[in-house]
């Protein structure tokens, strides 16, 4: 069958079952499957699949039909510009905690400097960063040991030299301190979230997803225990949930951080709140 036929055929299909993005997730499950880009696909559709391809596109678009998560079905997602493997020990990395590497590039000057990024999953927000400031050490931390072999792999893929990725529950495989900053994407839904039932979110790791006290106790330990590893002036910033945003800044506050602020994302939702720790807050 023609390519231009067997995707209009599959993008049917998937907004029929109730794809948000039919078309978009026909191509690239097409594209994977050739091992093109988009601009081949319309530059060569009038070219015949063979019997193999469209049996493997067919398998994948009735795999996205019932629901699974286009990342996880190609192994891949794009995030800051850099191509990252993707699989089902980690959340997919989203355009929204772009703003938390907007934000903490603001915060991190082109000199040395040392970043800690909790709860790493793929390596997205760590790799971002460290691929934007060379002369900074990065480390990733994630309790997952195969989220951790999968930032790594990333980072070999990338040729980003600059980062280390460890195995480790919050602090406890770190030894150093004196973070210039520490980002975090931690668990942040309540366990009764409706989100939890939709969408890609179904299929991701839960772990990642919930956390206890309405989704804010990891972000309270966070905000806690990072006073102990970050060096006199360093920031800590945390993406939290649209309507978390009030919580965090007031244990931020509490906890005796400085220039305590937020930033919202590009659907304009408070999405990052960040404060400034000194020696002068102990």
């Amino acid at each position: 069958m023609r390519l231009d036929m067997l995707l209009a055929q599959a993008a049917s299909r998937l907004a029929d079952a109730g794809s948000p993005s039919a078309r978009l997730d026909a191509e690239v499950l097409l594209c994977h499957v050739l091992g093109v880009d988009r601009t081949w696909l319309y530059t060569w559709g009038d070219r015949n699949a063979d019997t193999s391809e469209q049996a493997r596109f067919e398998a994948l678009v009735a795999a996205r039909a019932a629901g699974h998560p286009v990342a996880y079905l190609t192994g891949e997602r794009e995030f800051w510009g850099l191509p990252l493997f993707t699989g089902p020990s980690t959340l997919i990395p989203r355009p929204d905690t772009e703003t938390l590497v907007e934000a903490a590039l603001a915060r991190m000057p082109a000199r040395a400097g040392r970043l800690l990024d909790l709860g790493t999953g793929t390596g997205a927000v760590a790799l971002a960063l460290a691929s934007e400031r060379s002369g900074w050490r990065a480390v990733g931390i994630d309790l997952n040991p195969e989220a951790v072999s999968l930032a790594i792999r990333n980072a070999e893929r990338l040729g980003i030299d600059n980062v280390d990725f460890r195995v480790g529950d919050w602090f406890a495989a770190l030894e150093e301190s004196d973070f210039d900053v520490i980002v975090a994407n931690p668990p942040y839904l309540a366990d009764d979230d409706p989100h939890l039932d939709r969408g890609d979110v179904r299929f991701e790791p839960r772990g990642a997803l919930v956390a206890r006290e309405r989704g804010l106790s990891d972000l309270y330990h966070l905000v806690d225990a990072s006073r102990e590893r970050l060096a006199s002036g360093g920031w800590l910033l945390l993406e939290h949930g649209a309507d978390q945003g009030g919580a965090v800044r007031e244990a931020l506050h509490a906890s005796g951080y400085q220039d305590v602020t937020c930033e919202r994302d590009l659907s304009g939702h408070e999405r990052v709140s960040l404060g400034r720790w000194t020696k002068a807050c102990r």
